[in-house]
């Protein structure tokens, strides 16, 4: 397999790890003041790890376009059954994945993530019509899926 021409991950924001901390300082303020130390520092360190373990496993997801191959999440599909590549706004995007929707669609998008990119489906053995990829560089993942193979 060649190297890869995009590669992203769908990390989560700073903004929430840091939301996720003050929420389990509270629990933890919460817990101390009706039950002894050991008992909060116990629940406040597991809603820390739960957290932690939550927030990586999503934002584990990662996009990549590697030589003849479009990896999107779980999903994968050779580029050569990639059609017309739009890179989206957050308008377009919001638009896309709600109102415009198709439900046959396959979806990988993030509530921090506000910019996309949708991939047309060729595949004729594929129901799926297109892909909507949550993206932070839209340009450049539509680029990198419009870009001629070279072996």
């Amino acid at each position: 397999m060649s190297a890869p021409s995009y590669i992203e991950r769908l990390t989560v924001p700073l903004r929430w790890w840091v939301q996720g901390v003050m929420l389990v300082a509270t629990l933890w303020l919460a817990v101390a003041v009706a039950a002894p130390a050991v008992v909060a520092a116990v629940a406040g360190l597991a809603a820390l790890l739960l957290m932690a373990g939550l927030f990586s496993w999503y934002g584990a997801a990662s996009v990549r376009v590697e030589g003849e191959m479009f990896v999107a999440g779980r999903a994968r599909i050779p580029t050569a059954y990639v059609g017309a590549v739009t890179a989206l706004d957050e308008t377009a995007a919001r638009l896309v994945a709600g109102r415009d929707a198709d439900a046959r669609a396959y979806l990988l998008i993030r509530p921090y993530l506000k910019t996309a990119v949708k991939v047309e489906i060729t595949d004729p053995a594929d129901p799926t019509p297109y892909w909507l990829v949550a993206t932070r560089r839209p340009s450049l993942l539509a680029a990198a899926l419009s870009a001629p193979v070279t072996q």
